[in-house]
């Protein structure tokens, strides 16, 4: 009788060990499987990596090569400028004019400058150099400026501001998104289509050929007009007078990181703005 009792025992605890067994070997097929799908994340994770440097090592070489070959384009332009502007100097036909004696000229006009219906001029305090536009018929000079912002310093009126210029204006390139502060001066009223606008007025020193001084400018953006500077009355009373048939009759002033002046014919050429 106890035999036969223990028989199903030892048959049901067979079976129990036979499960474990087989749930150990799954348990081990899962682990391995994990291990291999870690052991492959890893090895992607390594050759993306590997793949991302390289492409950087590749961008920084290619960036450097953009900055060589901008370079050279740098270079190449400043020489085609001399180039041009030597072409353009052996095509002119050398002007015939009888002389001027000193009893053909006004005693109040011998010890002015004549001045060109343009010219270059320079802003020491800046750091460049600009075209010009000399116009009797304005009152007050003028600079193309933009980011116009007006504040208070030691209990006065101060602005802060940019120079406004377009792609095709000459200026040391240093300079073009330097910020220029300058106490303001007095302000003036502009009446136009569009109503009455009351613009900064500035002090700057200013060199033109062997002038130097300082000189009053309003700030208004002038880049839809062909010149960034305007000079006007207030500038050439006393001391200059204008030859509307001629242009740049003074050499253009030199400044650090600009072209040399000998070069200045080639940026002479009209762009094809607008006239002031």
């Amino acid at each position: 009788m106890f035999t036969r009792c223990l028989l199903p025992i030892t048959f049901i605890s067979l079976a129990l060990l036979g499960g474990c067994g087989a749930l150990t070997q799954q348990r081990d097929a899962t682990l391995a499987t994990s291990s291999q799908l870690d052991a492959r994340f890893a090895e992607l994770e390594q050759t993306l990596s590997q793949r991302f440097e390289n492409e950087q090592a590749e961008e920084t070489a290619w960036q450097r090569r953009q900055d060589r070959l901008g370079e050279e384009l740098q270079r190449i332009d400043a020489r085609m400028k001399g180039l041009r502007a030597e072409i353009a100097r052996l095509h002119q036909t050398p002007k015939v004019q009888a002389p001027v004696r000193d009893m053909d000229v006004p005693e109040e006009l011998r010890n002015k400058t004549l001045l060109g219906s343009s010219e270059w001029v320079g802003l020491p305090t800046v750091g460049t150099y600009l075209q010009a536009r000399i116009d009797s018929g304005a009152e007050t000079s003028s600079l193309s400026a933009t980011d116009i912002t007006e504040f208070e310093r030691d209990g006065e009126n101060w602005v802060r501001f940019k120079l406004a210029l377009e792609k095709e204006d000459e200026a040391i390139e240093q300079v073009q998104e330097k910020s220029i502060e300058a106490p303001i001066e007095r302000r003036v009223r502009i009446l136009q289509s569009t109503g009455e606008e009351s613009r900064p007025v500035v002090s700057l020193p200013m060199t033109l050929g062997s002038i130097s001084q300082n000189v009053e400018f309003t700030l208004n953006d002038r880049r839809h007009l062909s010149h960034p500077v305007l000079l006007g009355r207030n500038f050439m009373r006393d001391i200059a007078i204008i030859d509307v048939a001629e242009k740049y009759r003074h050499p253009r002033p030199e400044f650090p990181g600009g072209e040399p002046s000998e070069v200045a014919k080639a940026d002479e050429v009209a762009n094809g703005k607008n006239s002031d």
